[in-house]
């Protein structure tokens, strides 16, 4: 069912809190000019192909030194010695770049990388030119220097390494503001004039509730990894779904009982059309590979062999099954939508502790990070994004729309990074991380922004090897929305920091 969450706004009350963001008068002036007119400018914009944006959060903060390694040896083993007991290698004597998968990106910025062990599938993904990496991203209120974190004053995102606050600015883009509406629900109600009468939600969430698709006029949908969430026995063409719409229809004077009817009758017709839609898909777009979730079909982590269930497979699997429904036109039991936003999460990456287990008594070479928690989640992130991006491959070539990869980029995102050194078995709450930008219009098999100076108390650091962010999250995410189609004169609604920041698009999709 539709859920409205209890901080969406008016549109007068955006206007006002989006106008305060404004820095002077005369971006006060542009702001509201954009604010006011935004509909009419993206209605004549003439979009009308189809794009998907895939949030996938990592939830808890991941330790994205784990999974870009540096392969030079020099920088290797101070990368080893650091890390101390969640090191990629705890014996000397072998290469590094034959303990990790090394990844030859196009643009050499004077190191070379490797991926976590668990992850082949990304490195497969990231040679084809289907992936992106981003370095040391974070939340940033304007750009910040060592000095200048240190110095009184110095303009600090609120309540840093903390998860509630941390997850909140991430999927807001605001920093130094009261939370009001996500980026996503920003990007879905300026885009949603290009099909005001869409028959579903343009957000859609497969992790219940969420900040990031919190919008003033668009309300986020929540379905889970079976379909749309329906009344018991309500199934379209029963005598129980007949009684009750006709309940609904009848008339009555009290507005309160014609709001609940409406939006009950809503409700329930939605949900039946999604069911319908999704119904129809076709399962040999999602089966090679398999999505991974129970038995048989487990993630299972290289090395160690170690199987289990996936919460994240299911989640992608069912994006992939609404992607193809969105597209597939009305007249074919499709949506026949524009655009649309989905977000899911997978839990687990908060690993102060059990972050790594010592390796089995016969291994010499794979390092101990290969048999902990961490290389499962990598492991299963891997994988599923896989069997994700071949999805959507298969669904083109199912349309016969060899283009239809790049019309879906999916992206990662997290609360945070993670301490560079161990706390013994783990890491703490950090800042900057590394993520990931999937898709077929993706300048892939590339690096964006600066990896940092591994080194604590070092340029980068705060002082325990939490990672000043080098670049915003409003940058990051700036890049992904021009591309969905928010067009650069209404690209400060969406994100009023943008022009605190040296460029507005990072150049990856």
């Amino acid at each position: 069912m539709e859920k409205k969450s209890s901080s969406v706004l008016s549109r007068r009350d955006f206007i006002r809190q989006a106008a305060c963001a404004a820095v002077g008068s005369a971006a006060l002036t542009s702001t509201i000019r954009d604010l006011r007119f935004m509909n009419a400018a993206v209605a004549q914009s003439n979009i009308s192909d189809y794009k998907a944006l895939v949030c996938i959060f990592l939830s808890g903060g991941n330790d994205s030194n784990n999974l870009i390694i540096p392969t030079i040896q020099s920088e290797y083993n101070n990368y080893a010695s650091i890390r101390g007991d969640i090191l990629q290698l705890p014996l000397s004597g072998y290469p590094a770049n034959q303990l990790v998968i090394p990844i030859v990106p196009k643009n050499f910025d004077g190191h070379d990388y490797g991926l976590h062990p668990a992850c082949p599938e990304l490195a497969n993904l990231f040679g084809a030119g289907k992936l992106a990496v981003l370095f040391n991203t974070g939340t940033l209120v304007s750009p910040l220097t060592r000095a200048q974190y240190y110095q009184t004053g110095g303009k600090k995102p609120p309540q840093l390494f903390s998860h509630a606050d941390q997850v909140t600015q991430w999927q807001t883009s605001i920093p130094d503001q009261a939370p009001l509406t996500g980026w996503g629900g920003r990007c879905a109600d300026l885009l949603a004039a290009v099909q005001p009468n869409a028959p579903v939600s343009l957000s859609v969430s497969l992790a219940g509730a969420n900040t990031f698709e919190v919008g003033s006029s668009v309300s986020q949908y929540s379905v889970s990894t079976g379909g749309a969430i329906s009344l018991s026995g309500l199934s379209a063409g029963t005598a129980k779904y007949n009684a009750m719409t006709n309940l609904l229809g009848l008339n009555s004077t009290n507005m309160q009982v014609q709001a609940y009817s409406s939006m009950a009758a809503h409700s329930i017709n939605t949900g039946a059309l999604l069911n319908s839609a999704i119904g129809t898909t076709v399962d040999p777009y999602f089966n090679n590979p398999p999505f991974p979730g129970s038995s048989p079909n487990q993630v299972t982590t290289p090395t160690s062999g170690v199987k289990f269930n996936s919460s994240l497979g299911p989640q992608l699997k069912m994006i992939a099954r609404l992607i193809e429904a969105g597209h597939r036109s009305a007249a074919q039991g499709g949506f026949g939508m524009l655009r649309q936003i989905f977000f899911c999460s997978v839990g687990g990456y908060d690993l102060h502790t059990n972050q790594t287990v010592a390796p089995l008594s016969s291994d010499t070479v794979n390092a101990k990070t290969t048999y902990g928690q961490h290389a499962q989640l990598l492991a299963e992130l891997s994988q599923c994004m896989n069997a994700f991006q071949a999805a959507m491959d298969k669904i083109g070539t199912a349309h016969g729309d060899p283009n239809f990869s790049q019309r879906v980029t999916a992206f990662t995102s997290s609360d945070f990074g993670r301490t560079f050194p161990s706390n013994s078995q783990g890491s703490d709450h950090g800042w900057g991380s590394h993520h990931l930008i999937m898709g077929g219009a993706v300048h892939g098999q590339k690096t964006y922004g600066r990896f940092p100076t591994l080194t604590v108390g070092g340029p980068d650091d705060t002082s325990t090897g939490r990672w000043i962010p080098t670049t915003a999250c409003d940058q990051y995410f700036a890049t992904l929305a021009s591309w969905f189609g928010v067009d650069s004169g209404n690209l400060t609604t969406v994100f009023p920091n943008i022009g605190r920041f040296p460029t507005a698009n990072l150049g990856f999709v």
